[in-house]
């Protein structure tokens, strides 16, 4: 299974929090297992995404797309930049770690 559909059926099939915000909120309620963040996600909030998971021991892959494109691979009309994985559904996403 591809990152893109790794990630498609964790949002999909499990539980996952979109944007920077709501998975920095994630990792520091210690719900999230895994974030990704778009390649081009804006530096002030990937620093602080690096910083409360590097905190909590949490994971982050980044996504070689755009926050357009990881967006669209969520099926979403606008820009994602962070996502959070609290549970993964049916994906594999966290197995690759």
């Amino acid at each position: 299974m591809s990152l893109n559909q790794s990630i498609e059926s964790a949002v999909s099939t499990g539980k996952c929090k979109l944007g920077a915000a709501s998975s920095i909120k994630a990792v520091t309620d210690g719900e999230a297992k895994l974030v990704v963040v778009a390649a081009n996600c804006p530096e002030e909030q990937l620093a602080d995404i690096e910083r409360f998971s590097e905190l909590a021991d949490v994971p982050i892959q980044v996504f070689p797309g755009t926050s357009w494109d990881l967006g669209e691979t969520v099926n979403k009309p606008f820009m994602v930049s962070a996502i959070a994985v609290i549970e993964p559904g049916d994906s594999n996403i966290l197995e690759s770690l």
